[in-house]
């Protein structure tokens, strides 16, 4: 990947991190955009997201893409605005789960981590 596709990543990640706290939808779970992958043309970017809550919170967030797609395209100064899709990334959920499994199997000592 050259730089300037990572800085266009990068920026695209940055609009869509500021725009999503705004939208005012109680459908929306609480959402964290885990990346974005923007093809070379600029014409479509995926942007992976993970979102807590329900299935259908989940479901109901990813469908949630047109007002995001007209903030992005007024904030970048871009020739073309690429078409957004977003996808689901299990990996926060996933790292949580694997937390609580530590947590269970740990031994409750109460010196553990004091050196």
């Amino acid at each position: 990947m050259t730089g300037r596709m990572r800085r266009v990543n990068e920026s695209v990640r940055q609009v869509l991190a500021e725009a999503v706290p705004e939208l005012k939808d109680p459908r929306i779970g609480l959402v964290t955009e885990t990346g974005v992958e923007t093809t070379p043309d600029l014409r479509h970017a995926t942007v992976y997201v993970s979102v807590l809550g329900s299935s259908r919170k989940r479901a109901a967030t990813l469908a949630a893409h047109g007002l995001l797609q007209g903030r992005l395209a007024r904030e970048l100064r871009m020739k073309r605005t690429p078409q957004l899709t977003f996808e689901y990334d299990p990996s926060v959920e996933r790292g949580v789960r694997m937390t609580q499994l530590i947590d269970e199997l740990a031994p409750d000592d109460p010196h553990a981590g004091d050196d």
